[in-house]
């Protein structure tokens, strides 16, 4: 078959590296896709009308959307309105990640285990029930700011601000509606299940460290590493997840007649009370799908039609027992402003300890690629144990050098003593 794959990040590069290899896939495009995409014919598209030509146009067998907004802006609507094989939700489905408001709704009403939460459109009266309940809390934008939207105050001042933050435009149109939630204490993780509407079946477990510095310190990023298998994701706890989550998300996809034969990412907090849902994302993750994916001993083509067409249930995926370790690479000031155009030395003798190095914020200037972006590498590898992976990852990231560039250095620091 012939693939496209929506997106230009490192969870796309590694989509791509991961379908490239199906013994069912002649030819894999990506739009607009990287520069170190070398399994890939990249195109230049980005509007949805231009791309669903481009899929007729080259007899696309099976499109695979990457982030989230075209996912909310209906590409999915779209490309079967033409008759083109699809892998996502459709836009009222993928509102779960599109309006933290319309996902709180849809756990409330299906027995999801998840943060209290209120809803507010007038910033006095979010301000007032800011002051009411105190600190610290979680202020929310209510749509898509590219991961951004999110304040977990810990006095009520930085609350306060947050709440005026969003509905002062600080996250553009997203900010105008406002969710403040009970702040959750415990350790997260990362589940990831393809679901056709019939069948759910859950990916392996993985976690995310969001923010910027060592420890957990600083402020979050959109992911500065994850790794796979989460030990925290117990046997037991999985099965509960399992029971809590995934079982009632997709009785409440069939209840709501929500078309949903995609991705669901369920982002949990392991409490004390037990496993709930910080929020829903309509995608996989990044830099989570680096981590899981170089660990799926299945055919993803497969895995992703039989999704796209409903019958999942066919499908049984395989997992090598290797966990599996992605460090990120950033440009010397991310989250905040950084400087862009340096050259990357290092790669090859990444890639030679036989660690993946995935691209995500790279541009080609001659023979040369430079950093374009935040998040600029996802250097990842696997290893016999968690230190294992570990060592290999950092292994191959001592090898690669650019001005300014930096990465934290305890990438699955929770896992070790489990």
């Amino acid at each position: 078959m012939n693939v496209l794959v929506i997106g230009s990040g490192g969870r796309e590069h590694a989509l791509v590296w991961k379908l490239a290899r199906s013994p069912q896939v002649k030819r894999v495009f990506c739009a607009p896709g990287n520069a170190g995409m070398r399994d890939a014919q990249c195109v230049d598209l980005t509007e949805l009308p231009a791309l669903a030509e481009f899929a007729q146009r080259e007899k696309i067998d099976l499109t695979v959307v990457g982030p989230e907004a075209p996912l909310c802006d209906g590409i999915v609507d779209l490309f079967r309105v033409r008759g083109l094989r699809i892998f996502g939700p459709t836009q009222a489905a993928a509102q779960l990640e599109g309006s933290k408001s319309f996902a709180k709704e849809f756990m409330r009403k299906y027995g999801i285990p998840t943060a209290t939460a209120a809803t507010f459109t007038e910033p006095q009266a979010a301000l007032d029930y800011v002051r009411k309940v105190g600190a610290p809390i979680v202020i929310k934008a209510d749509g898509l700011a590219a991961g951004k939207g999110v304040i977990v105050a810990d006095t009520l001042d930085v609350a306060l601000d947050g709440v005026r933050q969003c509905f002062e435009g600080a996250f553009g149109d997203a900010g105008r509606r406002v969710v403040v939630e009970e702040r959750l204490v415990g350790e997260e993780a990362s589940i990831l299940a393809l679901t056709d509407g019939d069948t759910i079946v859950p990916l392996a477990s993985s976690q995310d460290h969001k923010a910027v510095g060592d420890g957990d310190t600083g402020p979050n990023t959109g992911g500065m590493g994850a790794y796979s298998p989460a030990p925290v994701v117990t046997p037991a706890l999985q099965r509960q997840i399992e029971e809590t989550v995934l079982a009632r998300f997709l009785q409440g996809c069939r209840a709501e007649k929500l078309d949903y034969r995609g991705i669901i990412y369920a982002g949990v907090m392991v409490t004390a009370q037990g496993p709930k849902v910080l929020e829903f994302n309509v995608r996989l993750g990044d830099p989570e799908t680096q981590a899981v994916l170089v660990r799926l001993e299945s055919d993803l083509a497969e895995a992703f039609a039989a999704t796209a067409e409903r019958r999942l249930a066919s499908v049984k995926l395989a997992w090598s027992p290797e966990p599996a370790v992605c460090v990120v690479m950033a440009s010397g000031g991310y989250p905040g402003k950084y400087d862009k155009g340096h050259p990357i030395e290092g790669l090859d003798a990444a890639e030679a300890t036989g660690a993946i190095v995935f691209h995500a914020g790279t541009k080609k200037e001659g023979d040369l690629f430079v950093n374009a972006g935040g998040r600029v590498l996802g250097v990842t590898a696997r290893g016999r144990d968690i230190r294992t992976a570990v060592a290999n990852a950092y292994r191959a990231v001592d090898c690669i050098r650019w001005q300014g560039a930096y990465c934290r250095r305890d990438i699955a620091h929770r896992a070790f003593g489990r």
